[in-house]
């Protein structure tokens, strides 16, 4: 299976493409820049995903997408990932690729519920409300595809190595923090599960 990773260059993303090249996957990372050094045989595609032609040029021959872009500025009013979504859907649409990961966050529409009462009320509308519209308005995006996507809301990223152990949580279930690396992995996985 060919994969694209967007936002390749984040803490998560590196990790996505990490486990990604280690379960045997064809990887492609789609970058504003070669800032890393990419494990050998991954290709780097050099574009801006702000740029619908280059997102379209990336997604050739693409049969899954994992998304995992993330504003600098998370209390900063931002159109990014809504933005970056609306030429990764059409892209996607375009070249015939139907498997979309994607990465949100905690917070958003109905995972709130599954936060902490600190994190709903104190962390996401103050220090998150930036990125939380932004990530609200870029899901909408997704659910009015027609796409095959998953859309994961972690709750606070942590370093550290993975555990293995992913909680998908249910409706009394509460989040508090998960390993960037366990993410990565439970995102690689899903390109082929439920």
């Amino acid at each position: 299976m060919k994969v694209l990773v967007l936002g390749a260059n984040g803490g998560t993303g590196r990790l996505v493409v990490s486990h990604a090249i280690g379960m045997g996957y064809e990887v492609s990372v789609f970058v504003r820049h070669a800032s890393l050094f990419y494990p050998a045989g991954v290709k780097v595609i050099i574009g801006d995903v702000l740029n619908p032609e280059n997102v379209l040029g990336a997604m050739h021959c693409q049969d899954a997408v994992i998304e995992c872009i993330g504003g600098n500025a998370p209390w900063m009013k931002q159109k990014l990932e809504r933005k970056a979504m609306k030429n990764i859907v059409a892209a996607m649409k375009a070249a015939g690729t139907r498997r979309l990961l994607v990465i949100s966050a905690m917070g958003v529409a109905e995972s709130a519920k599954h936060s902490p009462w600190w994190y709903r009320f104190f962390v996401v509308p103050t220090f998150l409300r930036g990125i939380i519209a932004d990530k609200k308005a870029m899901e909408r995006i997704i659910r009015e595809s027609t796409l095959d996507w998953i859309i994961a809301r972690p709750p606070i990223l942590t370093h550290g190595t993975a555990s293995g152990n992913v909680k998908v949580l249910g409706p009394k279930n509460k989040g508090h923090m998960i390993t960037r690396a366990d993410l990565a992995m439970w995102l690689v996985k899903q390109l082929e599960s439920e």
